[in-house]
């Protein structure tokens, strides 16, 4: 409430709506990441002119725009309050070093806080056995269908090569680096980070397997992800070096092999997923796309013939000893590749069309998966006898 005496704003209120601002690539309040420089009230003589300079990450930070609403918003709901001026500077070197810690806490090295046990993030890598079967598309829209449900998502597109997932959720912005700390763009709720954020233009990517690695274990490492339900990884066609390190940095991200009806496909996509014999990772299931195209008529054409997903499906649960479904089929259509194209996933773009429900589906399904033991420490210690 304002101050009785001048009918100025209380500097405590202003200091409590400043807590309610939230960064919005960290997620936590400003002022517990020592981001709120200064406060002053009465203005240029005016009792309700408030004046509040914050502190941004870096000169460059994409997000100012955004903190500097937040902050306006929230001051300005505070009672007596008449404008709200917010003035920028920038943290040195000790008060980022201070931000990572507050953040990250004392660890010298970065830890993949999915790899520990008791992480409750479900990890799924999509892979498939060969190019062109419309993996990332999947990945995408999943991410996106599941961030509509209001689950906290994040993708990493361990495509290296081949990236294209930032065109496909219409990402334009550069990661915001904090010391040694990365802080990924986000676009429709999702967290995403890809290594064509960090290459000019449509440069190509010339790498040998340790480098791939090293690649993605800074994405898995190095970026500031929060507290996810869920992270999605966009794998490379087939079974090279960065499905090996996939499960090696995190062994208990789980398989989502996604094929086409095709036979020939189907059988490359069989691969895909038989790996986990060796990697010990737990398949959820198979997804067949492009599965048919709806004529106009009312009839189905199906262009890459039929049964493929099933036939991975049955395979692989033949191989692995364990039930591996077919979590759905996604029609083809035309609307899919456009939604890709523009930057907006077909599952919010179009969310009636056939393939975003097939696609919702299969979400929905992945949602309500309840996270086993596997990766879990179990506090359980060896008795000799």
């Amino acid at each position: 409430m304002p101050d009785t005496l001048t009918g100025s704003p209380a500097l405590d209120a202003v200091n409590a709506a400043l807590a309610t601002v939230q960064d919005p690539e960290i997620n936590r309040p400003l002022p517990e990441l020592g981001m709120v420089k200064d406060v002053q009230i009465g203005v240029g003589g005016d009792p309700g002119a408030v004046r509040v300079d914050v502190y941004l990450t870096v000169s460059g930070c994409p997000m100012r725009e955004t903190i500097t609403n937040r902050v306006t918003q929230a001051v300005s709901a505070v009672a007596g309050v008449t404008s709200v001026q917010v003035e920028l500077d920038v943290m040195d070197d000790e008060q980022r070093a201070e931000l990572r810690r507050t953040v990250r806490g004392d660890a010298a090295e970065p830890v993949i806080p999915f790899a520990q046990p008791g992480s409750l993030t479900r990890v799924y890598a999509v892979a498939s056995g060969k190019g062109g079967v419309g993996k990332s598309s999947v990945t995408v829209n999943l991410a996106a269908a599941l961030a509509k449900k209001g689950l906290s998502v994040g993708v990493v597109d361990a495509d290296i090569y081949g990236h294209s997932v930032p065109r496909m959720l219409g990402v334009d912005d550069k990661p915001t680096q904090v010391n040694d700390m990365i802080m990924p763009p986000q676009s429709y709720g999702i967290k995403v980070i890809s290594i064509g954020m960090f290459t000019p233009g449509n440069t190509p990517v010339v790498w040998r397997g340790p480098m791939l690695h090293r690649a993605l274990q800074q994405f898995l490492a190095d970026v500031w992800w929060g507290d996810l339900d869920v992270l999605l990884m966009d794998l490379p066609p087939g079974t090279g070096d960065v499905a090996i390190s996939v499960a090696q940095l995190v062994p208990n991200a789980e398989i989502l092999v996604v094929t086409t009806p095709q036979q020939a496909a189907a059988e490359v996509a069989e691969r895909a997923g038989a790996i986990a014999t060796q990697t010990h990772q737990q398949v959820v299931g198979v997804i067949e796309n492009m599965s048919w195209l709806d004529l106009p008529d009312g009839s189905r054409m199906e262009l890459f013939g039929s049964g493929g997903g099933e036939a991975v499906s049955d395979a692989l649960t033949k191989t692995l000893g364990a039930r591996v479904p077919l979590l759905g089929q996604i029609p083809l259509d035309t609307r899919v590749r456009e939604a890709g194209d523009s930057g907006a996933p077909i599952v919010l773009a179009q969310p009636d069309a056939p393939a975003a429900q097939a696609l919702q589906k299969i979400a929905d399904g992945l949602a309500v998966r309840q996270r086993g033991l596997s990766g879990m420490s179990l506090s359980l210690t060896p008795v000799r006898k």
